[in-house]
């Protein structure tokens, strides 16, 4: 499983794309998306590039106002670090920053923040990432080995007899208030996605800058995308598909909280695409088989 970006080739057979994965979203209307896609291709006001709802150089809306598409808000800070020579056309990581624009910055690599390794995470699998449910768990530890000694003393002192109020006390109040402690006390402020092929992925990965970040692995999920990667497992998502489902899982199993629909958007441009994908490799073979049948009939007489 991992938080890398999707293949750099067309999949000559995606078997998901039939199973239509995308269902039960709590989505924005496509109506916009429909009028844009009937109208063509527009230029970016940027860099004049000929584009479809979006420019993917410059991370503007194209022929779209802000208003028309919706804008969701993150529980936790995003950053992607993308590949410089990954196909901007081919990547993902576009619809997260246009749709959460002010939770989500895309950094070039060799560009990387100076990130603090107590409350930041790397989705990204290996032999020593964690899930999303023990993420918080394994940040906690990481904060108490660093606290302990002369610190941890000091607490121990200054720890009060009694709890008269939840916040003091994570052991009492109602879930509810339990819910509330956990979302106001997970250590974690920000999360860092690699976008680029699974090929390009070693460099950015191995960086000095990453190493002591906790790794988080999404090890569940399969992905949807039209573009896959020949001999790769389908549990390889596309950039949008891994920040979509660690959030989900961040909010039920971090949060605590039942989840509700809350990123769902986050998939508005994806999920879209993906249909759009699917009725055209339908249509497509439809047509195959048609000129298949005309041309048997042909060779009968």
């Amino acid at each position: 499983m991992s938080s890398l970006e999707e293949g750099s080739s067309d999949s000559a057979h995606t078997p998901e794309l039939s199973k239509q994965p995308l269902q039960g979203l709590k989505l924005a209307s496509h109506a916009v998306l429909e009028k844009v896609q009937q109208r063509g291709r527009s230029k970016c006001a940027k860099c004049g590039g000929s584009r479809m709802f979006f420019c993917y150089t410059c991370c503007l809306l194209v022929d779209v106002s802000l208003q028309e598409i919706p804008i969701v808000k993150l529980p936790v800070k995003i950053d992607i670090i993308k590949h410089p020579n990954e196909t901007d056309g081919k990547s993902t990581a576009v619809h997260a920053k246009i749709l959460a624009p002010s939770d989500i910055t895309i950094y070039t690599y060799p560009c990387i923040p100076e990130y603090d390794q107590d409350k930041v995470v790397l989705v990204f699998p290996g032999p020593g990432a964690v899930t999303v449910q023990d993420m918080i768990r394994c940040l906690h530890e990481r904060n108490e080995s660093r606290s302990r000694g002369p610190l941890l003393k000091r607490r121990k002192i200054e720890k009060p007899p009694s709890a008269s109020h939840p916040s003091d006390d994570p052991g009492s109040g109602s879930p509810d208030e339990m819910k509330d402690y956990k979302s106001r006390t997970h250590p974690l402020q920000r999360v860092v996605f690699i976008d680029s092929t699974w090929n390009q992925t070693n460099k950015i990965s191995t960086d000095d800058r990453l190493q002591d970040l906790l790794q988080v692995e999404l090890r569940t999920r399969k992905t949807c995308f039209w573009r896959s990667q020949r001999g790769k497992p389908d549990t390889y998502l596309a950039t949008i598909e891994a920040i979509y489902y660690f959030l989900k899982d961040f909010h039920e199993q971090c949060l605590a909280q039942e989840y509700s629909g809350e990123y769902d958007n986050l998939l508005f441009f994806y999920s879209y695409l993906h249909a759009v994908v699917r009725k055209s490799k339908e249509t497509g073979k439809k047509e195959a088989e048609k000129r298949q049948k005309q041309q048997e009939t042909e060779t009968q007489l």
